[in-house]
């Protein structure tokens, strides 16, 4: 009897340190939500990988979960805030679509601004590092700031000269970019990405901005067929994209935990989302080819002529930034000066 008691107790002890291993092998789980589905370029290739190697990093004690395409709940509209209010541990969305929330970051939306998707992306992580941390972000944790690759330009009807835009319905992602299209003519419907198909389809737009890389996931190449790109080495437009962390969760990590988290996010992880996004640019116009689309390179001087229409957009935002508070041609030229080193 005294043998099998000291058996019995024997294997409860090891059932109780295998349950404590366990759990000390993982110690903290995060959920990660987002509006794109799971096989879209973002979630698959960046925010997966980007969680494996957090959790390779910490030894398996940091586990994060993915939920896609709002799979709890809510409208990409509110990604920032189910963050900062706890809902979910983190949340990666496009930043204009909470419009007005975060102005400073709207530098990197301004028509041109962006030259390289992953200098640009490096430029933001800076300011976002040194500067809008502290008071846009500051309900937040920023862990990963970055743009996408050029911005492109998709319609039913042929898209080859500035004009083309006149009266044109076009879905935009963001404040700022809306009012570019506003300027450039045609009529601005602000709509995030998940809703581009149905507008397409039942003709509440003619046509959308989004880069080639996302454009597999909404199944653009089937609703259009004309798509303009822009010569040269400045894009007419891109987005703002941040993964953001609620505040109390992340200082709540122990201080090991938070290091891991660190090491794997802030300018190493918007790096590389940017050149992943940009890198698939590729794959998303070869379908548009294959699907025997018009795709249109705007020339120099037909470049040229949206630029200078574009201006107007900068210098209102500047001034609407002075009603901010916010010195606005100081924020674009220190964002140009980051990009240009």
């Amino acid at each position: 009897m005294m043998r099998r008691t000291f058996t019995s107790v024997v294997a409860a002890s090891a059932i109780a340190l295998g349950m404590a291993g366990a759990l000390s092998a993982q110690e903290v789980t995060l959920r990660l939500h987002q509006f794109l589905p799971p096989q879209a370029t973002v979630p698959a290739k960046i925010l997966v990988p980007w969680g494996e190697a957090v959790m390779a990093a910490s030894d398996g004690r940091i586990a994060i979960q993915h939920f896609d395409a709002m799979s709890l709940g809510g409208r990409p509209p509110e990604l920032m805030d189910q963050a900062r209010d706890g809902v979910v541990d983190l949340s990666m969305t496009v930043v204009g679509y909470t419009p007005g929330r975060f102005p400073r970051t709207e530098v990197f939306e301004l028509p041109f601004m962006m030259k390289n998707p992953v200098t640009t992306s490096l430029a933001f992580w800076e300011m976002v590092d040194t500067d809008f941390q502290s008071n846009e972000y500051k309900d937040l944790q920023v862990l990963g700031a970055w743009v996408h690759g050029p911005g492109v330009i998709h319609t039913k009807e042929p898209m080859t000269k500035l004009e083309d835009m006149k009266d044109l319905t076009v879905r935009g992602p963001t404040r700022v970019i809306n009012d570019m299209l506003s300027e450039l003519g045609a009529e601005p419907v602000g709509l995030p990405l998940p809703a581009i198909s149905e507008a397409l389809s039942k003709g509440v737009i003619k046509g959308t901005v989004i880069p080639w890389e996302v454009t597999p996931a909404v199944r653009l190449s089937e609703l259009v067929t004309n798509h303009a790109e822009f010569t040269g080495d400045e894009a007419l437009y891109t987005a703002a994209i941040v993964l953001v962390m609620n505040k109390a969760k992340y200082e709540a990590l122990p201080d090991d935990l938070r290091a891991i988290v660190d090491a794997e996010s802030g300018a190493k992880l918007s790096g590389m989302a940017a050149q992943v996004m940009w890198d698939m640019d590729a794959p998303g116009r070869a379908i548009a080819e294959k699907a025997g689309n018009t795709i249109v390179q705007l020339d120099a001087t037909e470049v040229a002529r949206w630029k200078d229409a574009a201006q107007p957009v900068i210098a209102r935002w500047v001034e609407e930034m002075k009603g901010k508070d916010i010195d606005g041609q100081a924020l674009i030229d220190q964002a140009t000066a980051l990009i240009n080193k």
